[in-house]
């Protein structure tokens, strides 16, 4: 069978592939797993309830969940195969977020999965009638108190509601995180969303047989169209409950396979480094030889190889490359990393460790893939953020004026239908002729690979008149291991300057080599040979990856992270450059 809508994707699994593990998620410290007949029986036990407790076609369902899990992949299909359209919430947005995307929406219920998310739901102003929870929570209805065994006349309604819903349908209203302003409602059609899937099962090596692990939040497109992608290909998909038990949960589920974002990455070679700390001084060397060889990976294909390199990346996996792995569950293999800038030196390394990583590029308006490196030989170049996926075509506008690199535009199946309740927005977001644009500065390299320079809305021009794009100039500072986050600024100055989050493990490492005393980050910061050192990354970065306009002259170290809990990254880990300078600025 094929599938052209969202909800059939399920049905097209158990009918290839039928799993006894197809979703399994740890509760109470036991992994509990759901077949794929049980997946679609409660499905239609849901289906049954919502449509008994007076919810229609086209009514706006809220997702406020804090992890992914079986009941979010039932609650997401018995929505979209009744003609009802999912509204998923990040668990991390602002109170005032979530009021308004339920006010946007025109809510008409909203499922949450526990208390905390019942709590983040307040706002909106819902009755514990409309609130649906995972687990029975006071001031909701339970899960078990709406889902009902079907009788033949709603199985048959069901089925007459599946009958309608073209491929072209809205399926799903996803809200943008709002780097300045409110969010926009995204309208995706089914038809965007597969195409999508669709084009990731042709280049993507996931199958059945294959263990994925998932972590990201399922309210954010990325994760979404990669768990439709594991449930297609027949993968069996294992849901962790908290970042901070990935650990754990690598060694019992030993995936082969798993999405994230760089900052993920970034944790697990900060471990690396911790394991480097705890040895002698051979091993330190032996690391230092391993991680430096790895970070120079020069791979764009096997053949390409250098017959030395190849011999020394044996050593290095024998004596340091293996344990990592090991400490992944041992069958990790493949990795796709989205939502923000990776640092090339990390897809260099884990790939010289046997474990490919490959960044792609998109949004939520295209479903979200534009481009991806490939897996396959001569289809990746660590820094780009790959080729056009099949089916989507790209082109690079004019730039405007002496700004460096031309607006990204996009165009295919996968691109949305419009935002929500903003015609005027919608015909913004689109050229004359029918093309996406992306809002995202870039250029072709490689004949065929897209690299990401910044976002047109963010450049600035220095008091000499010369345009800078900041994101820019904070990938090549991140490149630094010393360095965790960066925000670039300069607008109408001299010169461009940076704000600098130190990568404290890392930096606390470097200062026990060099016998630099150690003490709270916010007296590292300050501290001489810690500036010293900085200020060398900085110097590296200007000789060899900035021109003379991006050079950075001063910079400021800071000892706080930027994060989604205190309102300086978005939901997806997306920087909030007004928020962060304000926080800069004496009251």
């Amino acid at each position: 069978m094929n599938f052209t809508r969202i909800f059939e994707i399920l049905e097209f699994q158990a009918a290839r592939f039928p799993l006894e593990e197809a979703l399994v998620v740890q509760e109470a410290g036991q992994w509990r797993s759901w077949s794929s007949g049980a997946l679609l029986r409660e499905r239609e036990r849901l289906s049954a309830g919502l449509l008994e407790r007076g919810l229609h076609k086209g009514d706006r369902v809220g997702v406020l969940v804090h992890c992914g899990s079986p009941k979010w992949v039932i609650a997401d299909g018995a929505l979209l195969q009744c003609g009802m359209v999912p509204v998923p919430i990040h668990a991390t947005a602002r109170p005032d977020e979530i009021a308004f995307i339920a006010k946007d929406a025109g809510l008409k219920a909203c499922f949450v999965s526990n208390a905390d998310m019942l709590a983040r739901i307040a706002p909106a102003g819902l009755s514990a009638e409309q609130l649906i929870s995972f687990e029975a929570l006071t001031g909701t209805t339970a899960w078990e108190d709406v889902a009902c065994d079907p009788s033949e006349h709603e199985l048959g309604k069901i089925e007459y509601l599946r009958g309608g819903i073209q491929p072209e349908d809205l399926a799903l209203l996803l809200y943008t995180s709002g780097t300045t302003g409110q969010p926009r409602g995204v309208m995706l059609s089914h038809a965007n969303l597969v195409s999508n899937v669709k084009a990731v099962l042709a280049i993507a090596p996931i199958g059945p047989q294959m263990r994925a692990l998932s972590f990201l939040p399922l309210s954010h497109v990325f994760e979404r169209m990669v768990l439709l992608v594991y449930q297609a290909s027949g993968a069996s998909v294992w849901f962790a409950q908290a970042n901070d038990q990935l650990a754990d949960a690598f060694r019992e589920v030993r995936p082969h396979f798993f999405a994230a974002v760089p900052r993920i990455l970034e944790r697990i070679y900060d471990r690396l480094w911790e394991e480097r700390q705890s040895g002698g001084r051979l091993k330190k060397i032996i690391m230092d030889w391993a991680i430096g060889l790895g970070e120079k990976f020069p791979y764009t294909g096997v053949h390409d190889m250098p017959p030395l390199y190849r011999i020394k990346r044996w050593v290095a996996d024998l004596l340091v490359y293996r344990s990592w792995r090991k400490r992944m569950g041992g069958r990790v293999r493949y990795v796709v990393v989205g939502a923000a800038a990776m640092a090339p030196r990390l897809g260099r390394l884990f790939s010289a460790a046997g474990v490919d990583v490959r960044e792609g590029y998109g949004l939520t308006e295209t479903s979200p893939v534009v481009a991806f490196n490939r897996f396959e030989p001569g289809g990746v170049h660590f820094g780009t953020v790959g080729i056009a996926a099949p089916g989507v075509e790209i082109r690079i506008a004019a730039p405007e004026g002496d700004a460096p690199d031309g607006e990204v535009e996009v165009r295919g199946p996968n691109v949305m239908l419009g935002y929500w309740n903003a015609p005027e927005a919608t015909a913004e977001k689109f050229t004359s002729d029918g093309w996406l644009r992306t809002g995202d500065l870039g250029r072709i390299e490689h004949k065929r690979f897209l690299r990401i320079t910044g976002r047109k809305s963010e450049l600035f021009k220095t008091s000499s008149g010369k345009f800078v794009a900041p994101s820019y100039v904070e990938q090549q500072l991140l490149r630094s291991p010393f360095i965790a986050q960066a925000l670039v600024t300069g607008a109408n100055e001299a010169g461009v300057s940076a704000l600098i989050v130190p990568n404290f493990p890392h930096l606390e490492i470097w200062c026990r080599d060099n016998k630099v005393h150690w003490t709270a980050p916010q007296y590292m910061v300050l501290n001489p040979k810690v500036q010293k050192l900085i200020q060398q990354e900085v110097d590296h970065v200007n000789d060899t990856r900035l021109g003379a306009v991006e050079r950075i002259r001063r910079f400021e170290l800071l000892h706080e992270a930027w994060t989604t809990e205190n309102g300086m990254l978005t939901p997806t880990m997306k920087l909030r450059r007004g928020e962060i300078l304000k926080s800069r600025t004496p009251s």
